[in-house]
């Protein structure tokens, strides 16, 4: 069967071969200068087309590197502030430990003694866990973890000293759990 298609296409051509010795016909010269335009511009529609596919390629590599570094610093977040919200809904109970240990009253050191080793524990757990308090005392006044929410004058302190913490602050790993709400120094003008 491979033998008949050889002989097969072993005929001459159409009209349109040319002859060595012939001139070729105009019209052919047309035809073969208008399909090579064809030709042409079919070529160059497909080698926009494969840049523009290139282009997409490397946009979607692109947003897919990010898309997986995105979900990673997430997850990293997500694991490293775990217990945050937690550990904030356990601040209010720990300003009221500590308000409770303040009040002196006849008969209730054995109480306090109690409250006082419950308080310690809930604290030292929160630390190991990363929440620190925010130190503020006496310190310059820093808007980024604390809110002034009264004013006083020390004379002998400087302007935006902290005279007094009215609430502390807390910080959980390197994020604010919350704010310190102080008194800050604010000298009379003379």
């Amino acid at each position: 069967m491979e033998e008949e298609v050889k002989e097969n296409n072993t005929e001459p051509l159409q009209n349109d071969t040319v002859v060595e010795g012939q001139p070729v016909k105009e019209e052919s010269k047309k035809k073969v200068k208008e399909k090579r335009k064809k030709i042409d511009k079919e070529k160059d529609e497909l080698i926009k087309a494969n840049l523009d596919l290139k282009e997409k390629v490397l946009r979607i590599t692109a947003e897919m590197q990010n898309i997986r570094r995105r979900s990673e610093i997430d997850l990293a977040n997500a694991y490293k502030y775990d217990g945050f919200d937690m550990v904030e809904k356990l601040l209010p109970i720990i300003d009221n430990f500590e308000r409770a240990l303040k009040i002196k009253q006849e008969g209730t050191e054995k109480f306090l003694e109690g409250f006082r080793m419950i308080y310690d524990n809930l604290i030292s757990i929160l630390t190991s866990k990363g929440v620190v308090e925010i130190e503020c005392f006496h310190k310059e006044f820093d808007p980024n973890i604390m809110n002034a929410v009264v004013t006083g004058n020390d004379p002998e302190l400087e302007n935006n000293v902290v005279l007094e913490v009215l609430q502390k602050g807390y910080m959980y790993q390197d994020k604010i759990l919350r704010p310190a709400m102080v008194k800050v120094n604010e000298k009379e003008s003379e």
